[in-house]
Parts: structure tokens; C-alpha cells; sequence
């Protein structure tokens, strides 16, 4: 059975609750599409207004982030039950930029992997290598060490239903994307790694995103690879033309 498409729009640290409110009113015809689901992943501040505003639409809402603990005193933190009270069905975990700005390590995201399963919140898990890694030749080994993990204590019947992200580092907000072949090929890879963690039917129902300045030019090829099965999108989710990715055939 085919694998459902899955485009979610990372709206990283911009759009205040209003303007968040006016986008999704301008997105909502756009990204009518029955056949992919859709996510918003919006900023904390913004998950409540924008829940409220995609009800009855086929968006979904996600997170950008989450804490691995129930509650308690992590100033600055959100909860996983946090999410799932206000509508939060996914969550970005592991971004680059959450690495790279935020000393997020494989390890962090895996407890949080963990924590978002426990509540039923699915997560996008991020991978992905910089310029310099994949000059050195090394572009597999740091993903799959991500990977790995990142899904550590996770079970087969969890796994098939998480979301995995690749998104070279190097392409990200650069303009600078993979070549088609590049990304089917690290996807192809990735999808490998949890068949070795796994099994094949596993491997088979886990659903890789590519993300890395995704845009309406460059989807359709992209989503017909046979191991890309989405996009995380970055700027252009901010824009109308996200509308013609999620409509991209």
C-alpha cells in the first residue's frame, strides 16, 4: 500500500498570534487537498488561535518542540499534555537549528521521541549533515547515528507511525537545495537504517519527509521519488505558494 504524503509547513520563530490568525485564513483554500495530509507547525504562542482557525479544515496543527517531562519547574518549557489539550497532533523534534542554537543532542530528542508516543502526539524527527560532513563523505554515518539514536527504545508499532525528516543543514534557508537524486538517495538510506532497527513492513510504513528550500518549482519531482514521501517546508509555508506544494501534482 502506498504511503500517504505528508506536507508540513515549519513556521519557525515568526508570525505573531494575529498574523498567525490572517495566514491561515489565506492558506485555508490554498491547501484544500484530500489525498496529503497537512500540518501547520506553528509557534507555541500561536497553537490555540491557529487551532481555533483550522477547525473544520483539513489542516492539522503541530509543535515545533516539546520538553520530555510530565510538568514541573523547566521555566520556558512546554509539556506534551500542553499540546494534546490545546489540538496539537505533531511535533517537530530535533530541528537543525534546535541542534546547532539550542545544544539539542540525539539523545535529548530521543527522550523526547519517547514522551511524544506516550501521549500520542506524532513526531517529525530532523536529521541531517552539513556542508563540511558531506564533503568528508561521512553524510550516512551522521544520519544514521541520528537515526539510531533518536529511536532508541521506540517500538515497531510506534516507529510505523513517526515521521522522520532529512534536511541537509547546508540547504536549509540557503536556496541551496539537493539534487533530486541526492535527497532520494539519503531517504532511500534512512529508510535502510530502520529496516535494520526493524524490519521491512516497518521500514515500509515509516514516512520520510525532505526538507531544505522545498518550493513549488522543485515538489513534484521530489514527492515522486519512491523514498521521499513529503516535505517539511520552511519559508515557503509562510507564503501562498505552500498551496501549490500541497498541490503539487
Amino acid at each position: 500500500m502506498a504511503r500517504r504524503k505528508i506536507i508540513a509547513g515549519n513556521w519557525k520563530m515568526n508570525k505573531t498570534p494575529s498574523e498567525a490568525v490572517a495566514l491561515v485564513e489565506e492558506l485555508k483554500p490554498l491547501v484544500a487537498n484530500d489525498d496529503v495530509d497537512v500540518v501547520f507547525c506553528v509557534p507555541a504562542i500561536d497553537i490555540i488561535p491557529v487551532v481555533e482557525a483550522c477547525k473544520g479544515t483539513n489542516i492539522q496543527v503541530g509543535a515545533e518542540n516539546m520538553y520530555f517531562e510530565e510538568s514541573g519547574a523547566y521555566t520556558g518549557e512546554i509539556a506534551p499534555a500542553m499540546l494534546t489539550d490545546a489540538g496539537v497532533s505533531y511535533v517537530v523534534l530535533g530541528h537543525s537549528e534546535r541542534r546547532e542554537y539550542f545544544a539539542e543532542t540525539s539523545e535529548t530528542v530521543n527522550k523526547k521521541m519517547l514522551k511524544a508516543f506516550e501521549h500520542g502526539i506524532t513526531p517529525i524527527m530532523c536529521c541531517g549533515e552539513t556542508l563540511e560532513q558531506r564533503e568528508q563523505g561521512v553524510t550516512m554515518d551522521f544520519i544514521r547515528q541520528q537515526v539510531k539514536v533518536g529511536f532508541l527504545g521506540v517500538t515497531a508499532d510506534q516507529a510505523k507511525t513517526a515521521v522522520i525528516a532529512y534536511e541537509p543543514i547546508w540547504a536549509i534557508g540557503t536556496g541551496k537545495t539537493a539534487t533530486t537524486e541526492q535527497a532520494q538517495e539519503v531517504c532511500a538510506g534512512i529508510r535502510a537504517c530502520i529496516a535494520e532497527i526493524y524490519d521491512e513492513a516497518t521500514a515500509e510504513a515509516v514516512r520520510i519527509q525532505y526538507g531544505g528550500s522545498v518550493n513549488a518549482a522543485t515538489a513534484p519531482e521530489l514527492f515522486a521519488q519512491a523514498d521521499i514521501d513529503g516535505g517539511l517546508v520552511g519559508g515557503a509555508s509562510l507564503k501562498a505558494d505552500f498551496g501549490k506544494i500541497v498541490n503539487y501534482k
